[in-house]
């Protein structure tokens, strides 16, 4: 034990690992070395063993770090909101993020990364296409396994939702939507990536009554990051047709000839 260390503190980190069998030992042997070392090697591993379940129930996917995004491409984004996201500040207070702007301009890139930066920083949360969601609390054939699903969207602290508005749903779907938004209005924070306006989300959630108030309770606490450009994954699909076009252009030499 090292001199800023005391039994009693001991004590107070076997508590929080729940090792109340150790830590009702007499002083003397919580004073041994070993003790620390052990409490050490308990905390690593659970921290080890949370975040892989935190990533896991996350699904998040493939994506690319945000290192890899290209901020001199999009011809409009609010850089220092985006770095004020990354802050995580607005998980502690229940604020909402919507990424709107055209497809391929980085938004499920910025979401996805979002996301795993909050995992990583302790907070559960849970990836989805809206899509997904949707389909998947649309199958539930009764209230009791729709509630149980429902959890599934409602419980982590960060739900991320992507491509809201690249197709149309009926009012079941639109209902279901404003299920998920409204159990966690004012309490967790939801991501939603969009390539349509709310103006437009009418048009998407046809005829659906609850539209405007899902609306209103989704961006009442939110930061709104607007996008605009081209898209990204045309200049990259341009830019590989170019590199092999330029391949084949190049005077291959000529193969031996049998002897």
């Amino acid at each position: 034990m090292n001199t800023t260390t005391t039994p009693e503190s001991v004590r107070q980190r076997l508590h929080a690992l729940s090792l109340y069998g150790l830590a009702a030992e007499d002083d003397a042997l919580l004073a041994q070395p070993w003790v620390e070392r052990l409490i050490d090697i308990e905390d690593r591993e659970r921290k080890r063993r949370s975040l892989q379940r935190r990533l896991t129930n996350a699904r998040i996917s493939a994506f690319k770090p945000i290192a890899d995004f290209d901020w001199a491409w999009p011809k409009r984004i609010d850089q220092p909101l985006v770095d004020d996201l990354f802050s995580l500040a607005f998980l502690h207070d229940a604020t909402n993020a919507v990424f709107v702007g055209p497809n391929g301009i980085g938004k499920t890139m910025l979401a996805k990364t979002l996301t795993h930066h909050a995992v990583l920083n302790g907070f559960t949360a849970r990836f989805t296409m809206a899509s997904d969601m949707l389909h998947e609390l649309a199958s539930q054939d009764s209230d009791s396994s729709l509630a149980r699903r429902l959890r599934r969207f409602t419980q982590p602290q960060l739900l991320a939702i992507d491509e809201v508005g690249y197709l149309n749903y009926d009012n079941r779907y639109a209902d279901l939507l404003f299920e998920v938004v409204t159990r966690r209005y004012l309490h967790r924070s939801i991501i939603v990536t969009t390539n349509k306006p709310f103006s437009e989300w009418a048009d998407v959630f046809s005829s659906a009554a609850c539209v405007v108030t899902l609306v209103d309770r989704l961006i009442h606490r939110c930061e709104i990051v607007q996008l605009d450009g081209e898209s990204y994954r045309l200049k990259e699909a341009r830019e590989r047709t170019a590199k092999r076009s330029k391949a084949r252009s190049r005077p291959r030499a000529p193969k031996p000839r049998p002897s």
